[in-house]
């Protein structure tokens, strides 16, 4: 099964009762804490309820995993498809609901929902959604619960929007985050704000990229700290860098210093590059492996869904460590040429000595070396040879644009 994709048949069933008792995993395997419920919201028009994330216990904390994060999903628990795990404390937002707390127990005429079941979709997209409900119903005479399994059509009702802004936020939740922050745009104030607050935080931030700076600043203006960073934490570094740059220095500050500090310093460290240059549009999340990975590591990599295609189209190749700044940068390996390769096949034996980008670069001349050597992508290396990051074509043409395009 290819990585980044939960270990299950689609179509099979999962009862949220039995996911529900499930231990939360770490990437490498080890339990880290307990499954306690399924967050699900609407879906849009006639669409099934769709599997938002769970509520886990780790460290004493109940706290949020976006079910994107899952990497399998089986009788030995969630495992997570990374190391990283955000330990702010869960709550709920508009148009969520949990199946535990508010699905389950819940009577339907004279029945009670005993389970719910969950489908897995593959396709473009991995996700689940509430295919079957359990109901039960206690005999007045024998005292014996029958049971029934029904489509979740039979008892929509049960995963209603409860508010019109959770309606209208189930209703934008698979557009594009553009098209998103076009409709959003058009709305007052006060109804943008209540659409951010129904958002979840991934959504949010997909959402933030999509908009001018200034607009970004009013729509989350009104949000604290807590939720703040946890959107943060879900936003692109580079597109981050942008729009903390147009924050006063005070409110700057604050957010540095709740973020977390591997995080705060990396920002620090974009923020501190003159607007015009390669170092202001790079980001440093990008693939970096060492030089005896091997094609098929390199692969398992790029297939992760989460990654962005610019990025995905390459893996550079440095000495440790492999988080930029990186130790002596070698080289980069394009997907086409990992695609060619046998799977054990070392990255040193096919790497290609593409030039890098001196990060005090004007963008222009970016624009141009892009160009020139048909890259998505191009590496942004230090005076010592050190790899900081990379600037995508995708951030070089919306630098290029004019600066209020997104408002037309």
């Amino acid at each position: 099964m290819f990585e980044g994709y939960p270990r299950i048949m689609s179509g099979e069933l999962l009862y949220a009762f039995r996911i529900m008792r499930l231990p939360l995993l770490d990437a490498g395997g080890q339990a880290i804490g307990k499954i306690n419920d399924i967050i699900v919201v609407p879906g849009r028009g006639t669409e099934a309820p769709k599997v938002l994330g769970f509520v886990a216990t780790s460290q004493r904390r109940r706290i949020f995993i976006s079910a994107t994060r899952i990497n399998t999903l089986d009788n030995a628990g969630a495992q997570l498809k990374s190391w990283d795990i955000n330990l702010t404390p869960f709550r709920t937002r508009t148009g969520e609901q949990l199946l535990g707390k508010d699905i389950l127990d819940k009577k339907h005429g004279d029945e009670i929902v005993s389970d719910v079941a969950l489908v897995h979709h593959t396709g473009k997209t991995s996700s689940w959604q509430i295919s079957k409900v359990r109901l039960s119903k206690r005999g007045l005479l024998s005292g014996r619960a029958g049971h029934r399994l029904v489509d979740w059509q039979e008892v929509s009702e049960l995963f209603a929007p409860s508010t019109a802004i959770a309606a209208e936020a189930a209703r934008l939740r698979d557009m594009h985050p553009s098209d998103v922050a076009t409709i959003i745009r058009a709305l007052p104030t006060e109804q943008r704000r209540q659409l951010a607050d129904a958002m979840d935080d991934e959504r949010l931030a997909d959402v933030l990229e999509e908009l001018p700076e200034d607009e970004q600043l009013r729509l989350i203006e009104n949000l604290d700290m807590e939720r703040l960073t946890s959107v943060f934490d879900e936003m692109e570094y580079d597109d981050l860098a942008d729009l903390l740059g147009q924050m006063g220095i005070d409110q700057r500050t604050k957010v540095l210093d709740a973020m977390d500090d591997q995080d705060a310093e990396t920002m620090r460290q974009l923020l501190s590059y003159p607007t015009g240059t390669a170092g202001s549009l790079m980001t440093p999340d990008i693939i970096v492996l060492g030089p005896d990975a091997t094609v098929a590591e390199a692969l398992a990599h790029i297939r992760d869904p989460e990654r962005l295609v610019s990025i995905a189209a390459q893996v550079f190749v440095a000495h440790a460590p492999h988080y930029p700044p990186t130790g002596t940068y070698l080289g980069v390996v394009h997907f086409q040429r990992l695609l060619r390769e046998r799977p054990s096949l070392s990255l040193k034996q096919c790497l290609d000595n593409e030039p890098t980008i001196d990060p005090m670069l004007a963008d222009r001349d970016v624009a141009k070396r892009l160009a020139s050597y048909n890259m998505l992508a191009v590496g942004v290396c230090d005076s010592n040879g050190r790899l900081l990051g990379a600037v995508t074509v995708d951030d070089v043409l919306d630098n290029a644009l004019p600066a209020d395009w997104r408002r037309k």
